[in-house]
């Protein structure tokens, strides 16, 4: 009689867990006719110079590694993304004690706000939306060059988060 419970419960189980799943697709809901997307160069308002282009190139291979959008130029893409790095800054996290208190780690943070537009009418699909990322980084030598190192690390984190909210919106 156990033994029949059990069967009954594992086959009920299973029923579920496949019929849950039978929904779910792995294809895009973005129409096949509108997968193109123009990205210009991100304004920058941030105080860290270069970061609109370094955060622009990893959101073009952000977009190519994730599949669904082609990269075309602004006068041939469906959709057209802006942005704009409003703020960027870093902040203390670990303290030195044998050097008088001086910070060797930091958290570099970094805000982008897009704006996505439908090429052919204009239509805002995102207005300003706000995206952040966040990554840390040790201070080996002076602040600046660690920055500069770790910005590519924010830039790709921002990156995925660009993407992923663009994606969202479908």
């Amino acid at each position: 009689m156990k033994r029949v419970i059990l069967s009954s419960a594992a086959l009920t189980a299973a029923l579920f867990i496949a019929g849950g799943c039978a929904s779910y697709s792995f294809k895009s809901n973005v129409p096949p006719e509108a997968r193109s997307i123009a990205v210009p160069v991100f304004e920058n308002q941030s105080d860290f110079p270069e970061l609109d282009a370094v955060v622009t190139q990893y959101t073009l291979r952000e977009f190519q590694r994730e599949g669904t959008f082609r990269i075309k130029p602004p006068e041939r893409a469906a959709y057209k993304l802006y942005g704009v790095l409003s703020r960027s800054k870093s902040n203390a996290l670990n303290y030195d004690r044998n050097f008088g208190s001086r910070a060797s780690e930091y958290e570099y943070t970094a805000v982008a706000r897009i704006t996505l537009v439908e090429s052919s009418t204009g239509k805002l699909l995102m207005d300003d939306v706000k995206v952040q990322a966040k990554t840390t980084f040790m201070t080996q030598g002076d602040m600046l060059t660690s920055m500069q190192d770790a910005s590519p690390r924010l830039a790709r984190e921002l990156s995925r988060a660009i993407v992923d909210t663009v994606l969202a919106q479908w």
